[in-house]
C-alpha cells in the first residue's frame, strides 16, 4: 500500500470543509486561546465533544493543567478573530470576553459556546485529542465561519433556518 506524505495528506484533508472555533482556557489566572477546526461531537449522553490540540500549543498545555476549556464556534463575520488566535503567542489584548463558569474565556458573538471539563486525553502523533464533558452551553442565531482548503469563507445554504 502506498504511503501518503504529509503534504499529500494536508492537501486532501483540506478538501473537507469544517467550522472554525477558538478553544480557550484559564490557567493560573492567564487566559489562553487558539484557533482550531477540529471539533467533533462524541456523545449525547453524557454530552461529550473532542478537540485536537498540537502538542506544542501553549493553550493545549494550559488545558492539560487546568482540566477545563471552552469551545467558541465562530460566526461568519469573525474571520479576523480566527486569524488573531491562529498566531502563536496570541493574547486577548483588545479582544473582549466574559469568563465562563470555570473561568475559560467565552467570546461575545460566538455562534455557540461549550464549556467543558476534561475527561480524557490521548496522544496521537503531533496532537493531543482532548475529550470534554459539556457542562454548560449556549448559542445564538446565525451562520458559521467555514474553513476549506486553507481559506475562510461563508456557507452557501438554501432553505435552512439559521436559528
Amino acid at each position: 500500500m502506498p504511503t501518503v506524505t504529509s503534504d499529500e495528506y494536508r492537501d486532501l484533508i483540506g478538501r473537507f470543509a469544517s467550522g472554525v472555533t477558538v478553544v480557550t482556557t484559564l490557567c493560573e489566572g492567564i487566559p489562553y486561546g487558539t484557533t482550531a477546526s477540529s471539533l467533533t461531537s462524541v456523545s449525547l449522553t453524557p454530552p461529550l465533544l473532542l478537540v485536537c490540540m498540537n502538542r506544542s500549543s501553549a493553550t493545549g498545555r494550559a488545558i492539560a493543567a487546568s482540566r477545563h476549556f471552552a469551545v467558541n464556534v465562530l460566526a461568519e463575520h469573525q474571520a479576523e478573530l480566527s486569524h488573531h488566535f491562529a498566531r502563536q503567542g496570541s493574547t486577548f489584548d483588545g479582544h473582549p470576553f466574559r469568563p465562563g463558569d470555570r473561568g475559560a474565556p467565552v467570546l461575545p458573538d460566538a455562534l455557540a459556546t461549550f464549556e467543558c471539563r476534561v475527561t480524557d486525553e490521548v496522544v496521537a502523533g503531533t496532537h493531543v485529542v482532548i475529550v470534554g464533558e459539556v457542562e454548560r452551553a449556549g448559542g445564538r442565531a446565525g451562520l458559521p465561519l467555514a474553513y476549506f482548503r486553507g481559506r475562510f469563507g461563508r456557507l452557501s445554504v438554501s432553505n435552512i433556518s439559521t436559528d
